[in-house]
């Protein structure tokens, strides 16, 4: 088994006399791909909102008037008159501090540390920080990804539980919790032992896989 990682004294202490099937400490908190998602979309988001920025506070800025409607009414702002477009303004604001907050949380990912995993026979324990998670490998779904190669690669595990996420044009989406292990050597042989474990503990009933006429 792959046990060659020094783990913390509270992790040892929790993992106690069980059985390792493995032992890794993860170079990151996510794969780089989702953080660069995230990125891309903060700086799209910060850009489009930019937009109304500098179309709507720029004028202001260099002296001007804008002229523009709320609720239907025409009305002017002007370096001497700000109350009008305050509340726009703060609106605005609002929606540039969620590009900024997004493109600043995808660059802190890259660069945070994933932590320590342990699997064992039951479940999968994660470290970090002084914090220590167990969790059951029957609350995993089955559904795993993996990329990379055996020097270095990514899994991705997903959880029972998630959440229903709203969508605009389209029904609501079920989103599904998910574990990354990223950045981790011997990635195949830790995604086949997390696939036999989870399968082992599955608790749910068997399907024939057929509907009877």
């Amino acid at each position: 088994m792959m046990e060659n990682t020094i783990l913390p004294q509270d992790l040892s202490s929790t993992v106690g006399s069980e059985n390792k099937d493995f032992s890794v400490k993860a170079k990151r908190a996510q794969p780089l791909k989702k953080s660069f998602s995230i990125i891309l979309f903060g700086t799209v988001w910060t850009a489009f909102t930019s937009i109304f920025v500098f179309a709507f506070l720029g004028p202001i800025f260099q002296g001007k008037e804008v002229h523009f409607k709320s609720n239907g009414v025409p009305t002017v702002a002007s370096p001497d008159n700000l109350g009008p477009i305050v509340m726009p303004a703060i609106f605005i604001g609002i929606f540039v501090l969620v590009g900024i907050g997004m493109l600043s949380w995808g660059i802190y990912s890259i660069f945070k540390k994933g932590g320590y995993f342990v699997g064992t026979p039951t479940r999968l324990v994660h470290y970090q920080n002084g914090n220590i998670r167990s969790i059951d490998w029957e609350q995993f779904s089955g559904d795993i990804e993996v990329n990379g190669n055996a020097q270095k690669g990514n899994i991705s595990l997903q959880m029972r539980t998630g959440k229903m996420v709203s969508r605009k044009n389209g029904p609501d989406r079920y989103v599904p919790d998910v574990i990354y292990i990223s950045g981790i050597p011997n990635v195949f042989e830790i995604e086949q032992i997390c696939r036999k474990r989870i399968k082992e503990n599955d608790t749910t009933p068997p399907t024939t896989g057929h509907n009877s006429t």
